[in-house]
């Protein structure tokens, strides 16, 4: 199991790559929550508890085939169990084989190794059509 966050959220990646979206809801923690401060209308924008999480990405595996990470940093900060993530996602919409592209920024805290809280900043207007109708957006 990654002993950092910079390490479990690099084996989050691995994960999401290889189609195991399961895995990836696993590296939360039992009580863990999701934010997405600038969700849209129909999206959630707080999602609590491990299953929760589990449900919501169930959805996003469903909907997304991620294929590559083709620009990732990780900046680590004063406070050793967070860090802040830059980075963009390619992949494709499963229903439409519609092209996907996403930038993003994520807050992220991590305790025993796991994801306790985590922060995503991605931006809605970035939805490609094809994806948007198959969450029903």
């Amino acid at each position: 199991m990654p002993t950092t966050p910079s390490d479990l959220f690099r084996e989050g990646i691995r994960l999401l790559l290889a189609d195991d979206v399961t895995s990836w809801a696993d590296l939360f923690a039992e009580d863990g929550v999701a934010e997405f401060p600038f969700a849209p209308a129909g999206y959630p924008r707080r999602v609590e508890g491990r299953t929760a999480i589990s449900a919501y990405l169930r959805g996003l595996g469903e909907n997304i085939a991620y294929q590559d990470f083709p620009h990732l940093v990780i900046h680590e900060t004063a406070a050793p169990e967070t860090i802040v993530v830059e980075m963009r996602a390619t992949g494709r919409a499963t229903a439409t084989n519609a092209p996907f592209d996403m930038t993003y920024i994520a807050v992220i805290t991590a305790e025993d190794g796991r994801f306790t809280h985590y922060r995503d900043y991605w931006n809605p207007l970035d939805i490609p059509g094809a994806l948007q109708e198959a969450v029903g957006a």
